[in-house]
């Protein structure tokens, strides 16, 4: 039976496990790694998926901000990783994990949404889009049409320019 949990009743080596599974053990020199450096997990917004008490997937999100030249901080939600067990992908696990997620930032995220991710996929299933991230910038290398957000909750996107790094 398959059944979505708070990632926080999941055993922290066993998500490390699964995102190693994901993402290759190299994962931790991406940019994402270093927006989000120094802050623990969004426990309200981070899921987990379990089938049969083993992990398939995870879904994680993260407090960051956009900081303006002059230095205001605008408070955001970085969403990612979306990571599920290799044997099981295609089988719509990531897409159940972002919808659940999806459904709880409706409530209870702080900030609009980001994430650096497919817009063929993420904007196409879940209405992401790079319309408004063409002046913002990131800790590290990244291809500008893959920086993402979407509105939420009564948050409004930042607009003009800035980096988008932990809070």
């Amino acid at each position: 039976m398959v059944e979505l949990l708070p990632l926080t009743d999941i055993e922290p080596q066993t998500v490390e496990d699964l995102l190693d599974a994901a993402f290759g053990p190299d994962r931790f020199g991406r940019t994402a790694y270093r927006i989000r450096e120094g802050v623990d997990a969004v426990p309200a917004l981070s899921f987990a998926l379990v089938d049969d008490a083993a992990l398939i997937g995870t879904i994680q999100c993260w407090p960051v901000a956009h900081r303006s030249a002059d230095g205001v901080a605008t408070p955001l939600v970085m969403v990612g990783p979306v990571a599920v067990r290799p044997d099981v992908q295609g089988g719509g696990h990531g897409r159940a994990l972002m919808a659940h997620m999806l459904d709880a930032a409706e409530s209870r995220a702080d900030g609009a949404l980001m994430m650096i991710g497919d817009p063929e996929y993420y904007g196409r299933f879940f209405g992401f889009a790079a319309d408004a991230t063409g002046a913002w910038d990131l800790p590290g290398p990244f291809e500008r049409r893959r920086l993402l957000a979407r509105a939420t909750n009564g948050h409004a996107l930042p607009t003009g320019a800035g980096m988008i790094g932990p809070r």
